[in-house]
């Protein structure tokens, strides 16, 4: 006779989370460029921008190459908002798969996040790539404080899609909001400038701005001759445990009444 092994339900919840990741990678990359497009795409850009950027700064800017410089604030930028996206579609994206028991929202949230955070380092890995053929100095004085910056703004993207995700569920509209609101990122959270660049007096109107604490500390991490001032790792931290402990805390209130609604 036959035993029937019952798998423990972190098991389960394991192999869901591994088969959403697969699953999300046939649905995003299921074209002729594939995964290829992810890359080429911010990389290309970010080679565009800097070419600009370098020409008008003369090759440096605050002792950073230019090209490593308009990179720090294009990957940080980037990855903040395709998380922010990817996290805010997942009830709207796998609803149909919630009906399945295993299948919990947080485990899409999850299996949507390691997609995201393979694909970034995968631009880095180009980026990084595109350096050495450009002979650019690649250089990363303080790697620890360089993975804590896109960690924590990776995070704090990631909770507040989910928060977006949930709201979503609820009243539809709030995604455009939510496209409204992202917009004005790319201008103001110092992809193209430095805090330095600006008076003292108006730094208090970016400062409230956890991307540009990311895209500094990088900058800082990649130079220690960048000089970063007016931004904060323990500021940038304590947004991604707020917004972390905030989205747990309404998915916990709210999931049920989300895939349901």
């Amino acid at each position: 006779m036959a035993t029937v092994s019952k798998r423990s339900r972190l098991a389960v919840w394991k192999d869901v989370i591994f088969a959403l990741f697969i699953r999300t990678i046939r649905s995003q990359f299921n074209d002729k460029f594939g995964l290829s497009w992810a890359v080429v795409n911010p990389v290309s850009f970010i080679l565009i921008l800097s070419v600009i950027r370098g020409r008008l700064e003369g090759g440096t800017t605050h002792t950073l190459d230019t090209f490593t410089f308009m990179a720090c604030g294009m990957l940080t930028v980037q990855m903040f908002l395709s998380a922010l996206g990817a996290s805010a579609g997942v009830i709207k994206k796998n609803k149909a798969l919630f009906a399945f028991r295993q299948v919990r929202p947080i485990s899409a949230f999850i299996a949507s996040g390691l997609f995201e955070l393979l694909v970034k380092v995968l631009v880095l890995l180009s980026v990084v790539l595109a350096m050495y053929f450009l002979k650019i100095d690649i250089l990363l004085a303080n790697p620890l404080l360089f993975i804590i910056a896109q960690l924590a703004i990776f995070i704090t993207a990631g909770a507040i899609g989910a928060m977006f995700a949930i709201a979503t569920a609820f009243i539809p509209e709030i995604d455009k909001i939510r496209g409204m609101l992202t917009r004005p990122l790319f201008f103001i959270s110092g992809v193209f400038f430095s805090l330095q660049d600006l008076p003292r007096d108006i730094w208090i109107y970016f400062q409230w701005n956890p991307i540009l604490h990311a895209i500094e500390l990088s900058r800082q991490a990649v130079s220690p001759s960048f000089g970063a001032v007016g931004v904060s790792l323990n500021f940038l931290l304590g947004c991604a445990l707020v917004s972390l402990f905030i989205s747990l805390c309404c998915y916990q209130v709210y999931w049920k009444r989300a895939i349901s609604n």
